[in-house]
């Protein structure tokens, strides 16, 4: 009688066992997905990408047409050119100037000795003096007319270069480039289309650095915290599931009620909270694949 009822007790007990859930949380596994769009108008030169390739960061993987934007580079370096050959040689416009200055403060000097010893008049000093203030005040002018014409040409030419690297990076975003290494989601156009500014290009998502979003009770929520380090099994269906080592990235803020097609471990609770949990993937994890958590 003792083994029957020893027998019945490891039966009532496996039943428990097989009863008790080993998972905390369901969801669906989720990756960083980014749309790229172009970013200039143009048609489509070479556009190298399907559906499934995997690419690297900085890859270019299309080409919209240059030729406008080149032809708008050549142009401004050529009007660059135009005002760098109208500024003024300065030294060059003011030495005649400078030299009939130099003549007169002589004549000046000259005049105020013969003053000074009686031997010239003193009309001839006051004029000496008012022809060196004449050429002073035209020098000065002349100078001054030059530095603003040179300060003028000067600002144009930096225009013009600010318009030559706007351009130029213009022409940089007709290359098209894979902004993060991942695997091309979906493709929206092909070669030889004519495409503008903020048109989607392609999707492209980040499948190494995977997330599930799972949704837990209030309950459940007291234990979990970010940066808590978390099981992760991925559900191939037939029984057939896959470890992961995962961590909590994020917790939501605040409730929602419960998606139909997520369980929780308190299936009468209808408000829960949404968190993520980050797991470095091998390939085998899919987005949209079913997984349990286990806190």
């Amino acid at each position: 009688m003792k083994r029957i009822f020893y027998l019945a007790g490891m039966v009532i007990l496996t039943a428990c066992g097989k009863n008790e859930k080993e998972y905390d949380a369901t969801g669906t596994f989720e990756a960083t997905e980014t749309t790229v769009s172009a970013e200039q108008n143009g048609v489509l030169l070479s556009f190298s990408l399907n559906e499934g390739d995997e690419v690297a960061a900085g890859h270019e993987v299309g080409l919209i047409d240059t030729t406008q934007i080149w032809l708008k580079i050549q142009q401004a370096g050529a009007t660059k050119a135009v005002y760098q050959s109208q500024k003024p040689n300065v030294e060059k416009q003011i030495a005649a100037t400078r030299q009939q200055l130099a003549t007169a403060k002589r004549e000046q000097q000259r005049y105020s000795e013969l003053v000074g010893d009686g031997a010239a008049p003193r009309k001839m000093l006051d004029d000496a003096t008012s022809q060196v203030q004449v050429l002073q005040r035209q020098l000065d002018a002349l100078q001054s007319s030059l530095a603003t014409q040179t300060q003028a040409l000067d600002k144009q030419i930096v225009a013009t270069d600010v318009q030559v690297s706007q351009l130029v990076d213009q022409l940089q975003k007709c290359h098209i480039e894979a902004p993060l290494k991942g695997v091309v989601l979906e493709k929206y156009v092909e070669r030889g289309e004519f495409v503008g500014t903020g048109k989607p290009l392609f999707k492209i998502a980040d499948t190494e650095q995977m997330f599930i979003r799972a949704y837990v009770t209030s309950v459940q929520l007291q234990s979990i915290k970010v940066g808590q380090q978390v099981k992760v099994f991925a559900d191939y269906g037939a029984g057939q599931k896959k470890e992961y080592s995962g961590t909590v990235s994020w917790i939501s803020s605040r409730s929602e009620f419960t998606p139909k097609t997520i369980l929780t471990d308190d299936e009468r609770a209808d408000l829960v909270y949404a968190v993520k949990i980050q797991i470095q993937n091998d390939g085998f994890v899919k987005i949209g694949m079913y997984g349990e958590v286990k806190f």
